[in-house]
C-alpha cells in the first residue's frame, strides 16, 4: 500500500492588505433645458450646457479641457525638473467636427512653453521625455487612442 503524499500549504509572507483605490463619485443634475452641473464627492462643480451658453462648458468643450489638462498633468514634473517648479505652461486643444457626424474625429493639442533657455541637445532631450510622459501616464489620451465602449443603464429614482 502506498502512502498518498500529502501536501502542505504554501506558507505566504505576511504582507499588508493593499487598500482599496479612493474612488470620487461624479454626477450631474439637471438644472434646466439642456443644462447641468456636473459634480465630484469631493465638492468640485462645473456648468454644463449647449455650446455659446454663457459661464458654461459644452459636454465637448469639458471633453477638449479634459485632454488638454491630462497631457499638461502628465508632462508637468517632466518639465518642472529641467526648467524649475514656477515654469509657465499653457496647452491648447482644437477638435473639428467631423462634416457628417456627431463626432471628433481629431484631436490637435499644442502644448505652449519656454525653452529657449536649453541647448538643442537638452531641449530634445526633454521634448523625448515630455511626449513619452504624456504616451504613457495621460489617461484621457490613451482612452480616446485606444477607443471605449460606453454603457448606459436608465433606472427609476433611489
Amino acid at each position: 500500500m502506498t502512502a498518498e503524499p500529502v501536501s502542505e500549504p504554501a506558507s505566504e509572507p505576511a504582507s499588508e492588505p493593499t487598500p482599496a483605490p479612493v474612488t470620487t463619485a461624479l454626477w450631474v443634475e439637471r438644472t434646466g433645458t439642456r443644462r447641468f452641473t456636473g459634480h465630484s464627492s469631493r465638492g468640485a462643480e462645473v456648468l454644463i450646457g449647449p455650446t455659446g451658453t454663457e459661464g458654461a462648458f459644452s459636454p465637448g468643450e469639458l471633453l477638449k479641457i479634459a485632454l488638454a489638462a491630462c497631457s499638461g498633468m502628465s508632462a508637468d514634473a517632466k518639465l518642472a525638473h529641467r526648467l524649475g517648479d514656477d515654469f509657465e505652461a499653457t496647452v491648447t486643444v482644437e477638435a473639428p467636427t467631423h462634416p457628417t457626424e456627431d463626432r471628433y474625429p481629431h484631436f490637435r493639442e499644442e502644448l505652449v512653453v519656454d525653452l529657449s533657455g536649453l541647448d538643442v541637445t537638452t531641449r530634445d532631450r526633454l521634448l523625448t521625455v515630455v511626449h513619452r510622459a504624456i504616451e504613457q501616464h495621460c489617461t484621457v489620451g490613451r482612452t480616446l487612442e485606444a477607443g471605449a465602449t460606453v454603457e448606459l443603464t436608465v433606472t427609476g429614482p433611489r
